[in-house]
């Protein structure tokens, strides 16, 4: 079983098998699929699959915290399964691939006090860019 589908399970989600195909879709590392190739490789797996199921069930996995949304540079929206391990992003700025990275430090404690302005600082997002190899 796929360590999404469980965490699903561990918090009641009830699992039908539209659910289930798309969480077996979203499993795995540096997966960061748009809903429209999840619904495709979903489809595959489950012919008769509507593309608004597979919209909502996103966007339920997106609600429950289990399922990243992933924006960048104004492209479709990637899912991100690994919403429980502090990760970064790498994108291509040519072909928008999508790599996790796990760089050391933390962007929280990198920025310095004098430049947080009186905010409580609870979060940091960092997307490094560049052209992956084969875009190079």
């Amino acid at each position: 079983m796929s360590d999404l589908l469980e965490r699903l399970r561990g918090r009641g989600w009830r699992v039908t098998s539209q659910r289930r195909v798309v969480a077996e879709v979203l499993d795995g590392d540096h997966v960061h699929l748009t809903a429209d190739e999840v619904h495709a490789r979903a489809a595959h797996l489950l012919p008769e699959i509507s593309r608004a199921t597979v919209y909502n069930t996103l966007g339920e996995m997106v609600s429950l915290g289990e399922v990243m949304e992933v924006s960048t540079d104004g492209r479709a929206k990637r899912y991100d399964p690994n919403a429980h391990h502090p990760h970064q992003h790498l994108v291509c700025s040519n072909c928008g691939t999508i790599r996790d990275v796990h760089p050391t430090g933390s962007p929280l404690a990198d920025l310095p006090q004098d430049q947080r302005f009186g905010f409580t600082v609870s979060a940091a997002e960092v997307t490094y860019r560049g052209l992956c190899p084969s875009c190079a």
